[in-house]
């Protein structure tokens, strides 16, 4: 695996890590490069850029939601074949699951993999001040190992060299750089923060212009230089990643421009269990493969493309049949709202969807939910055996209605509360929850299990 990372922090959310740290994969990519990209914590949309402009999967690092064990091997799991891992953070460094620890912080996960850290301070309106803000960063936790900065919006030349003189004399750490105010690209955002990747087409003209403007006023050999670490061992004879069957069912995985967001370490054990995944599209009309042996619909943005995914009757029929003939069906979020009567959008129109869930969704102008959850499974969710707890996050603007009491299929635990939701029937599982398998990968092995009694029933 790789020895060089890096990991690119920001100070708060908002700073400019994505797109520097975009422009820094796309440079490093045309020095010929394979770039590894990382996200720290529950983020879907970041990882898709990462994984368009270096041709290789991102993946999610989450020191909340992992044990330290795992963490490990989901890094060097995914670093495999690349020469330099880029790990971009997630909010401001120290933020994360509790004010009062690092815990699920991007400083966390840079201490559990050793990793040399950028740090993206937003430069407009300070000068020497900004060698504050770098030294509080410091000694907050004198075990992270920030080893640069990258000065951002700043105003002029002169004005950069105003913070590298002072963050370097004050810091004993490199500026590597600078970006300046009026950077001429702007990555679009909405509700969930930036658009994904899938839905913005040819990318290469914004990658090939980020990696100029990167190259033109950043240090990438000095970067390069700052990235060397040695290796990080795992026990590869019991990494959650090996193979433990060949496969024993087909598993169909809606995937397009409306259902996205599945973490790559989900599908990963899942074929490392037995699965055979069949990816289809129900906004392209492809209707759900007749030799699946269970369903996996992700979350993504349905609402988007309500209308279209309302007008494909035939994959609707086509999923909404196949459940009820039993398929073992597991749905979170966007698919949860894909197998709901209907979705109201925000302009108030109404479409409708498959409908195997008694309740409606509407979409809110106000956030619904945020934030890291602890789960269990209530009773007769096939996925969860005797207490255990899996991990995962919730973030949607929906909410769903129903006239009927309907059984939940999770007891969920939050920062600030917690409580049942999502829907259960005998072979249906669907929430808001979006469930992390490698924290509780039994998840994974009771699907399957449920899926071949699917596929035994089926041959009979």
């Amino acid at each position: 695996m790789s020895i060089q990372r890096l990991v690119i922090a920001g100070v708060s959310s908002g700073v400019g890590k994505t797109t520097f740290t975009i422009g820094l994969m796309a440079a490093l990519k045309k020095r010929g490069l394979n770039v590894q990209g990382f996200k720290c914590g529950p983020d879907y949309i970041d990882p898709s850029f990462h994984t368009a402009v270096t041709g290789r999967i991102s993946r999610n690092l989450d020191s909340w939601m992992f044990s330290n064990d795992v963490l490990k091997e989901v890094f060097v799991n995914g670093s495999k074949g690349a020469d330099i891992s880029i790990i971009e953070g997630v909010m401001g460094f120290y933020d994360g699951k509790s004010a009062n620890t690092n815990i699920g912080s991007t400083a966390e996960i840079s201490m559990l993999l050793d990793c040399p850290t950028i740090l993206v301070v937003d430069c407009s309106k300070m000068a020497r001040s900004a060698a504050a803000i770098v030294k509080g960063f410091q000694l907050l936790d004198q075990r992270t190992n920030i080893v640069g900065v990258i000065a951002n919006k700043v105003g002029s030349i002169g004005h950069y060299q105003i913070i590298k003189e002072a963050v370097e004399q004050e810091c004993g750490i490199a500026v590597c750089g600078y970006l300046l105010s009026d950077f001429s690209i702007k990555m679009p955002e909405r509700h969930l923060g930036l658009v994904p990747s899938v839905e913005r087409g040819d990318l290469n003209n914004l990658f090939l212009k980020l990696a100029e403007l990167v190259e033109e006023t950043i240090e990438v050999d000095q970067l390069l230089k700052l990235s060397k670490r040695k290796p990080i061992e795992v026990n590869e004879s019991h990494t959650i990643f090996k193979k433990r069957s060949s496969k024993v069912i087909k598993l169909a995985v809606a995937k397009d421009k409306a259902f996205n967001f599945y973490y790559q370490e989900n599908l990963e054990l899942l074929e490392a269990y037995g699965a055979e995944c069949l990816y289809f599209s129900p906004l392209n009309g492809e209707t759900i493969p007749e030799e699946a042996n269970g369903l996996y619909i992700g979350g993504g943005f349905p609402e988007l493309f309500a209308a279209e995914l309302s007008a494909q009757s035939a994959v609707k029929q086509s999923i909404k049949q196949r459940i009820d003939q039993g398929l073992p069906t597991l749905a979170e979020c966007g698919g949860f709202m894909y197998l709901a009567e209907s979705i109201e959008t925000i302009d108030g129109k109404i479409h409708p969807m498959v409908g195997v869930i008694s309740g409606k969704m509407k979409m809110n102008k106000k956030l619904a939910a945020i934030g890291y959850r602890e789960i269990t499974g209530l009773s007769g969710n096939f996925l969860f055996h005797n207490e255990f707890t899996a991990r995962g996050h919730e973030y949607h603007y929906s909410s769903f209605h129903s006239n009927e009491a309907i059984p939940c299929a999770y007891h969920t635990k939050g920062s600030f509360g917690e409580g049942e939701e999502g829907y259960l029937t005998r072979n249906v599982i669907a929430g808001y929850t979006h469930i992390h398998f490698a924290s509780y990968p039994a998840l994974v092995e009771n699907f399957i299990q449920k899926c071949m009694e699917m596929k035994k029933n089926d041959s009979q």
